[in-house]
């Protein structure tokens, strides 16, 4: 424990008024523990609803865990690759090895991103194989526990955001209120969040690492000493422990690391609350103050960095620092754009709407005019997130290459910030109190249009997560089942990775070809058996090309060239008449558009004989952002297999 007071010592009468404020505390703990025993009692309502929360807490927490383990369940659609290509593939190779079969994308050889991520991932992975060892044999249970291992650490930290989203509403709004409760509900309810929270972005860990650290940074620090009722400790006591600030900038130092633009939200809390407290007369915060918090900001990013630098230096094998690749390589280099240029109004013409969906107009309102609470600790904490959200839309703006995720670490403020208006338009004022009911609460009001949204956002989360785009991970668990079927014995005995492949896959040493945009399916996070060989088009960038020049003008991915020319790029680059061609896999997986270009292919290249068959197809949804992943996925068989085919099935 240390103190951050001011470094003099303390006269006798700051020494009485010490004594005196630890006195009321203690009292007031025990008024409150006789409250949570007794909630019958006359005791303050603020005491009564101070006690309910905290015997909410944990029971919040449980169950929040088991939403967010069901939401994990449930999510079985594919977003976008950076779930598994940023987190689960380096992780794969972390934790089993590189004959392991993992996918490194270009920005893993070129160190862009921070080991430290993965790395979370590879001890989950490690994990859950040491408990699959545990299992008998005859239960095959590794490849599922595998699989699902990652979404159920996700699971878990997606319901601590939740938890640290209300009890930073409880800080602000008081602890039992509707303001904090409605707080909760927003990020429960939230069609985007339900969609993308349990996922294994690394934004959806910022987003959590985010809220954690604004709980936990002492805006108690914005109070003035006249509104001591603010702040009943003194601005003596007002940092006792340096723990809380020190949780705060720890997590936030590690969002800054996995995601730099996160630099921007803290660089916005720092700076208001300096400039706020710095310039006021009033205000609390004394010289020994700034400098613990800025000693702690220094120490623990130092800590961070240093951890960071270690893992980075384990993982790449040399020293270097991702960041300032990042930034080399994504603005310097301008390589971001080569995966997709928007509007500068795209964050607020689409990234807000979609991360807000129903909770859109009372967003929108709450950041035209920021909720007054008449607290001065809560008005100036409400205003810094505001500003954090409109300088994270401003900074982003300037870039670019633009996605929703990138904003996504904003949810949680906006859920906070328009949890005022949102109790306010839903209920209506409480009751007086009673001796039979001491804290009553408020009622609801506007039912209809609360049932109606309740059932846009079921609609919205249950269709996103069962139902768009859920073929990507059903064909690869068909494709896993069908190399267990195929080859029992390898896939289910022998150890988990052999370095040389069994008999029967020397013979067949292609399992799968997908000729699909790059990266429309998860790798080996599902597919699991390094014994499986696949391939599947690429789409690196022009890391030779200088900006705008003619050469990454006309530059072409693979992928690319396949749809210019299907027929001819499977001619000229798989199985060419003439060199050494690809081995033809026993599996070829694609959108349903190709099938004519497939077959017309093999139809003129005789001496391949290959005769595709469609064995499997599933449906992808309703629509379809590509036009190059319209339709049905299908699985075309190209040769006889020893053991009897899977029937063709409709998915």
């Amino acid at each position: 424990m240390a103190s951050v007071s001011s470094r003099r010592t303390p006269s006798h009468k700051e020494r009485q008024t010490h004594k005196r404020q630890e006195k009321q505390e203690k009292q007031k703990q025990e008024q409150a523990g006789h409250a949570a025993s007794d909630p019958d009692s006359d005791s303050d309502p603020q005491l009564l609803m101070e006690a309910r929360n905290e015997q909410n807490r944990t029971a919040v927490l449980l169950r929040l865990l088991v939403i967010r383990a069901f939401n994990a369940y449930w999510v079985t659609t594919f977003f976008q690759p950076d779930e598994y290509f940023q987190a689960l593939e380096p992780a794969w190779q972390m934790a089993f090895g590189p004959g392991a079969g993992a996918w490194l994308t270009w920005e893993w050889q070129h160190q862009l991103r921070s080991s430290l991520h993965p790395a979370l991932f590879a001890a989950v992975y490690w994990l859950a194989d040491q408990g699959a060892r545990l299992l008998p044999v005859w239960l095959d249970a590794r490849p599922i526990l595998l699989a699902a291992a990652p979404k159920a650490a996700q699971a878990v930290f997606a319901a601590a955001g939740d938890w640290c989203t209300w009890q930073l509403a409880v800080r602000l709004f008081g602890p039992d209120t509707s303001a904090s409760w409605f707080a909760l509900f927003m990020s429960m309810c939230n069609p985007f969040h339900w969609y993308c929270s349990t996922r294994t972005f690394s934004n959806s860990l910022e987003t959590t690492l985010t809220v954690a650290a604004l709980n936990y940074w002492p805006w108690e620090l914005f109070a003035e000493h006249e509104s001591v009722k603010e702040n009943p400790k003194g601005p003596s006591t007002m940092l006792k422990s340096v723990n809380g600030l020190r949780l705060s900038l720890a997590l936030a130092a590690i969002a800054v690391t996995l995601r730099p633009t996160n630099i921007i939200i803290w660089l916005t809390v720092i700076i208001t609350t300096f400039a706020t407290t710095l310039f006021n007369p009033k205000s609390v915060v004394t010289s020994g103050i700034y400098a613990v918090v800025i000693r702690e900001i220094i120490l623990c990013g130092a800590l961070v960095l240093g951890l960071s630098l270690v893992s980075d230096r384990l993982w790449f094998g040399q020293w270097t620092l991702p960041a300032y690749k990042w930034l080399y390589f994504n603005i310097s280099q301008s390589l971001a754009v080569f995966y997709g240029r928007n509007d500068w109004h795209y964050y607020l013409s689409q990234g807000i709407p979609l991360l807000t969906t129903t909770f859109l107009p009372f967003a929108l309102a709450a950041l035209y005019k920021v909720p007054s609470t008449g607290l001065r600790v809560t008005d100036l904490t409400l205003r810094t997130l505001a500003a954090s959200v409109y300088a994270m839309i401003a900074t982003l703006s300037l870039i670019s290459h633009k996605e929703v995720r990138f904003i996504y670490p904003l949810l949680p403020m906006l859920h906070v910030l328009a949890a005022p208006l949102v109790s306010s338009f839903f209920t209506k004022p409480a009751p007086a109190p009673t001796k039979e009911k001491p804290l009553p609460g408020p009622t609801l009001a506007r039912r209809p249009l609360v049932y109606i949204g309740l059932l846009l956002n079921a609609t919205l989360a249950g269709y996103l997560s069962i139902f768009h785009q859920p073929a990507p991970l059903q064909v690869l668990d068909l494709l896993r089942a069908d190399f267990e079927r195929v080859h029992p014995g390898p896939a289910s005995l022998l150890p988990p990775f052999p370095k040389v492949l069994p008999a029967e896959a020397e013979a067949d040493p292609l399992y799968a070809l997908f000729l699909t945009p790059c990266h429309s399916t998860p790798w080996r996070a599902h597919l699991v058996h390094p014994a499986l060989r696949a391939r599947a088009l690429t789409c690196e960038p022009p890391l030779h090309t200088a900006p705008d020049s003619p050469e990454r003008l006309s530059y072409r991915d693979e992928a690319d060239r396949f749809y210019d020319d299907p027929i001819g790029f499977l001619g000229r680059e798989l199985w060419p008449t003439e060199g050494e061609a690809s081995p033809v896999p026993r599996y070829i997986i694609g959108f349903e558009g190709i099938e004519p270009w497939i077959t017309d292919f093999f139809a003129a290249n005789e001496h391949l004989d290959v005769h595709p068959r469609r064995v499997w197809s599933a449906w992808n949804g309703l629509f379809s952002e590509d036009w190059r992943r319209a339709g049905r996925l299908v699985v075309w068989q190209t040769r006889p297999v020893k053991r009897d085919p899977p029937p063709v099935k409709e998915t």
